[in-house]
């Protein structure tokens, strides 16, 4: 993975004592090559229970401090009910001219994006800076890099950016507490949901909470309806869930006072680890081997094997080439369809295929393929999105991990397996599929 350029800024520790915990105000300020000249204030907890040479779990707190979070820790930790834990207070970046002047406020553009970039932030600022951070009194952090040793939380834009991350690192971040989040049309928010019901089932632990007086804005939407889709798509997906639902607005209130028992219910049963539920998406069942969650398998391959110097196919033909797909580099998230001619040229062409994209991120398709039903699989970098014969989206498989679209040269659908060929390996896994061999019964209208 490529590093971020972060630097820390020396600042004047601001320590307060707390009943069992020390509290660091402010005391990095951080920058991230992701976010060009945004300075990030970033505060610690850390619970007296803290011993140098162990390794803790994390807790991530978006907007920084809330909900008297770590006089909740002290608590809960002491009573064996949340285990010993650093917390990482984030403020959102603030971008300044030479004379001081906030010139750019990036909460919106970090909170809001549904890409996994804020993810990767917080990567990076625990690996490269909390991890190993000298304490005052000598003691030095060392965290978990496990995502069932890690929670977040945030609320508002933070409450969308807390879940965001999760889903897209669950490597990371598993327990998840998002109150009166922003899941409505600011920067694709309001598309999360569909992304959510289309995709395979993410290990995660998460709590929900907004009331009936939430926000309504004319330009964005209701966030009462959207954190009512939400929950209805973590419950389709799978996921672990719990809601608190009222009458109250769009504030931290409601929050603070049930946030000690979320901690409790987002830590039962710890360590074991958060699993994954089971999709109620009818397509990603009807493909699913002995479970959905089949590894990618991972197979060295020959250097001179010929299919290594293919390069990328953005194209597809159906299995009796009548029909060509083919992805245009500059046309966003659609695939063009094309009747094939008696000639064999391409006529009739319609952007027919319309895939997800996350909020802003440009879409790239690296190759593409028709199994032996005539759906269209799709490698992109968001995942391999598999389009039935009319063109919809029915499933988003993540690729193998650690695998960027980029580095697919094509994918081949065989009797019970898709397969990812790169120049260095291919990658298969089993799935309930048939390889084109005859043109497909008709799906009909839809």
């Amino acid at each position: 993975m490529k590093r971020l350029a972060i630097s820390v800024a020396a600042t004047v520790v601001a320590a307060a004592a707390w009943a069992q915990g020390l509290l660091l105000d402010s005391c990095l300020m951080v920058t991230s090559s992701l976010y060009p000249d945004a300075v990030h204030a970033v505060s610690l907890y850390v619970p007296r229970q803290y011993h140098d040479g162990d390794t803790a779990c994390l807790y991530v707190g978006l907007d920084g401090v809330l909900c008297d979070a770590p006089a909740v820790f002290d608590s809960l930790i002491a009573s064996g009910e949340m285990p010993v834990t650093i917390g990482v207070f984030l403020q959102p970046g603030v971008v300044r001219d030479a004379a001081g002047r906030a010139v750019r406020y990036n909460r919106c553009y970090e909170f809001d994006d549904i890409t996994p970039r804020f993810a990767t932030f917080l990567e990076e600022l625990i690996d490269s800076h909390i991890e190993g951070y000298a304490l005052p009194d000598g003691r030095v952090l060392h965290v978990s890099r496990r995502g069932d040793d890690s929670a977040i939380f945030g609320a508002s834009s933070g409450g969308i950016a807390a879940l965001t991350a999760a889903w897209h690192r669950p490597d990371r971040f598993r327990r998840v507490f998002a109150a009166v989040g922003t899941f409505v049309a600011m920067r694709g928010g309001n598309d999360l949901q569909a992304i959510i019901r289309k995709s395979e089932p993410r290990p995660l632990r998460v709590m929900l909470q907004d009331g009936t007086a939430d926000a309504w804005n004319p330009l964005f939407g209701s966030w009462w309806e959207g954190n009512q889709l939400m929950a209805s798509a973590l419950q389709f997906n799978g996921v672990e869930c719990r809601f608190d639902w009222g009458d109250t607005g769009h504030s931290i209130g409601r929050a603070s006072e049930i946030f000690a028992d979320v901690m409790r219910w987002l830590w039962r049963g710890f360590p074991e680890p958060v699993t994954a539920g089971r999709s109620a998406n009818d397509f990603l069942r009807s493909i699913e081997a002995d479970t959905l969650a089949t590894a990618w398998e991972r197979k060295a391959v020959d250097d001179f094997a010929i299919e290594v110097a293919l390069p990328p196919q953005p194209m597809a033909y159906y299995t009796d080439s009548t029909l060509v797909a083919i992805a245009r580099a500059d046309d966003g998230n659609r695939i063009w369809q094309y009747l094939i001619d008696n000639n064999g040229h391409p006529t009739a062409g319609e952007p027919f295929y319309h895939l997800h994209t996350l909020g802003t991120e440009p879409l790239a398709v690296r190759c593409m393929a028709f199994d032996g039903d005539g759906n269209l699989w799709a490698v992109t970098s968001i995942g391999i999105q598999v389009l039935d014969q009319n063109g919809r989206v029915r499933a988003i498989l993540q690729l193998p991990e650690r695998l960027a679209a980029a580095d697919v040269n094509y994918i081949e659908i065989t009797d019970g397996a898709v397969v990812l060929h790169t120049l260095a390996a291919r990658y298969r896994r089993s799935l309930r599929v048939k390889a084109p061999t005859a043109r497909p019964a008709s799906q009909g209208q839809g």
